[in-house]
Parts: structure tokens; C-alpha cells; sequence
């Protein structure tokens, strides 16, 4: 929800300036062009994609996410994720699996919010074409080896996407480094954008086809869209008033460096979950990977998160997730299935004062509750 001030600004100039992307050479369309090529390229300078032309833009990390899964699994093919993942990761992969008969394995997550990477390895198939793995968790913030991960998809033939929902912007994370072939991630969390922003980054040669077809500004008399990058993954007129805020967002993230922005709400996190774990009747959940971001789930005693949620809402304006997450196979792994949990996300405009009064307030409704 806390953005720099020039997000806000770059999407009130847009809307008042901007022509459709790809729809005229007059000033207005220009201008829309250049901020969306603006954007493309410090997108891959920040995620270490091979250059703009490889960062496609999509509404969010959910239908990046689908294009994905929808356009590289056909049946007889078979695909592996962790419980670990979102919704937006498990729902495309059971509808391939359901209506296509393409194969799925997931790998189990400890009670501790850890995996096993020997086991990772074992899940691969000679028919395995995918692997779509989350970088954090987006109830625990337990950061995963995505690179090891790359290495073991690889050495089975396999291509590997990373959910990036959670670490693009708030994490030190380069694609080309890490050997990740594609990269979805989203515009309104971590990269500070508006929400509605989104996409995919791609590495040199991957070929994945159309998700959507239709408009696109070039090649109008073809039958097909058009096949060359990035315009083969968008279809219709970009969101260019988001796209333009999430630049500027972007561009803070460099001008203040992602490593710094990595530290601040690391050490917010760990500073609320060291007072959290001394308050009686709070129980902490994950931390069973090596690294972790600004995110702490917790619960209550055996209250309901929901509940304990809207207290800190009503009584303390403070905000937070309860529930499920769209991640209902690490609330089986952590034992919250009934319960939910209480999740705390900590940004880089937050600070010490409001760590501290989000303590005072679990501590009132610990004490309580006793």
C-alpha cells in the first residue's frame, strides 16, 4: 500500500498524456511507448533479464503465471512444483492435470517451512517438461535455493519458472544468474508499483507461445499475432498508466539499491518476531529455510486469525492477512489449516515505532485472551 510519492505522480501524468502503446506516432502515443520501453528495461536490469525486449507485460502475476503452464504443458507431459506454492501456481497445474492429463508431482514442505532439495531432485521424470517453483513463501517469507533449483530442473532436460511474487524488488534476485529460464512477478508488491501491473522475463531462446491473441498495434493484416518479443505475449492495449508508476517504482528500488531495501525489511521482520516468540500464547510459523523476507505468520493461541486480524484492525489500525493465503498445501504442512494464520508484512516505509506498537497490541490480545 506504501509507495514512493513518484508512483502516484507518474500515473496522474500518464493518464492525462498518454496515447494507446503501439497506436500512433502522435506525441501522446509516443510518450506511451517510450515509458513502457522505459520500464521494460529497468525491469531487466533489476531481474537480470537478457535485455527489454524480454520483459512482457500482463496484469498480474497470476495470469503471467498461466501463460506459463497453459502454453509449455500439452498431455503426457509432467510437471513439478512445491507445497509451497500459491494458488496461482497450483490451480493452472491441476486444470492441466485434471482436463489434460499432464502429469504432477509436489513436493512436501516440513513443518518448519523447509524442503528438501534431494527430494526435489527425485520428483523429476524423463516426461518432465517444468518446474514451477516459489522464490519465498508468501505466508512464511522462507526463501528457497531457486538456483539449486535451476540446476536440478536442467540437469533432468526440464525448463524452470520461478514465482517471483514475493522477492522481485524486496530481495537480491538476478534470472541470468541463477539460471532461471522464466520469471513471473508482479507490480504492486515488492516492485512498488500500482496494482494491476505485472509480468513475465524470459531468457534468450525461450519459446513460449501466445497466451492471448488480438490487437497489436503492428501486423494488423496477419492472420496471426505476431510472433517476435515482447509483442507475442501481449495482447490488447497495456495497462501504460500502471506500467509508467511501476517504473518509477522501480527506479527507487535502484536509486536506493535492492540490498538495502532487503536489509531494512529483514531487520523489521526479525526485530517483531524476536519480541513476538516471548509473548505467551504466540506461536511463530516457518524459518526452516536458510533466508527469509520481511514476513512473519503467526497465531494466537487457538483463536481464530481472522479474529485476532480484525482486532489489530479496529483496535490498533494495524494491517494485516489472516486466513489462507491462496496457499492452502503450506497451511497443511504447517498445521493451520483450520486455524489460518495471522501474517505480518513488513515494507520498506515501515519502521521501528510500528514494529513496536504492533507488539504492544499482540501482547494486549495475548493477554487477553489468557
Amino acid at each position: 500500500m506504501q509507495k514512493p510519492p513518484e508512483v502516484a505522480r507518474a500515473v496522474a501524468q500518464a493518464i492525462n498524456q498518454f496515447g494507446g502503446v503501439g497506436r500512433g506516432a502522435h506525441d501522446a502515443a509516443l510518450s506511451a511507448d517510450m515509458a513502457v520501453y522505459i520500464a521494460r528495461k529497468r525491469i531487466a536490469q533489476l531481474l537480470g533479464a537478457p535485455s527489454a525486449k524480454h520483459v512482457a507485460f500482463m496484469l498480474n502475476v497470476t495470469e503471467a503465471l498461466n501463460a506459463v503452464i497453459s502454453g509449455l504443458l500439452r498431455a503426457g507431459d509432467h510437471a513439478v512444483t512445491t507445497a509451497a506454492s500459491h494458488n496461482s501456481v497450483l490451480r493452472p497445474l491441476y486444470r492441466k492435470q485434471d482436463e489434460e492429463g499432464v502429469g504432477l508431482s509436489i513436493l512436501p514442505v516440513a513443518p518448519d517451512g523447509s524442503i528438501s532439495y534431494e527430494e526435489f531432485d527425485a520428483l523429476f521424470t524423463p516426461q518432465t517438461k517444468l518446474a514451477v517453483v516459489t522464490h519465498a513463501s508468501n505466508l512464511t517469507g522462507d526463501v528457497y535455493d531457486i538456483a539449486r533449483m535451476a540446476r536440478i530442473a536442467h540437469e533432468h532436460g526440464a525448463l524452470i519458472c520461478v514465482d517471483a511474487a514475493q522477492t522481485a524488488g524486496v530481495y537480491p534476485l538476478c534470472m541470468a544468474e541463477c539460471g532461471v529460464d522464466i520469471l513471473a512477478f508482479t507490480g504492486h508488491k515488492g516492485l512498488m508499483g500500482p496494482q494491476g501491473t505485472g509480468g513475465l522475463c524470459l531468457a534468450e531462446g525461450i519459446d513460449l507461445p501466445h497466451y492471448n491473441v488480438g490487437g497489436s498495434g503492428t501486423h494488423s493484416y496477419d492472420r496471426q499475432h505476431p510472433l517476435f518479443l515482447p509483442e507475442r505475449l501481449e495482447a490488447g492495449t497495456l495497462n501504460a498508466h500502471g506500467i509508467a508508476g511501476l517504473s518509477e517504482g522501480v527506479a527507487f528500488i535502484q536509486n536506493v539499491g535492492v540490498s538495502a531495501v532487503c536489509a531494512h525489511e529483514k531487520a523489521l521482520a526479525q526485530r517483531f518476531a524476536q519480541s513476538a516468540r516471548a509473548i505467551s500464547g504466540v506461536r511463530l510459523y516457518g524459518g526452516g529455510a536458510a533466508d527469509s523476507v520481511g514476513i512473519v505468520a503467526l497465531n494466537v493461541a487457538d483463536v481464530d486469525s481472522s479474529v485476532v486480524s480484525d482486532v489489530l484492525s479496529r483496535d490498533f489500525g494495524i494491517c494485516t492477512r489472516p486466513g489462507a493465503h491462496c496457499a492452502p498445501l503450506m497451511h497443511e504442512a504447517l498445521g493451520t489449516s483450520e486455524q489460518g494464520a495471522v501474517r505480518f508484512s513488513f515494507g520498506y516505509f515501515n519502521t521501528e515505532a510500528e514494529v513496536d506498537e504492533g507488539i504492544q497490541a499482540l501482547s494486549q490480545i495475548a493477554a487477553s485472551i489468557a
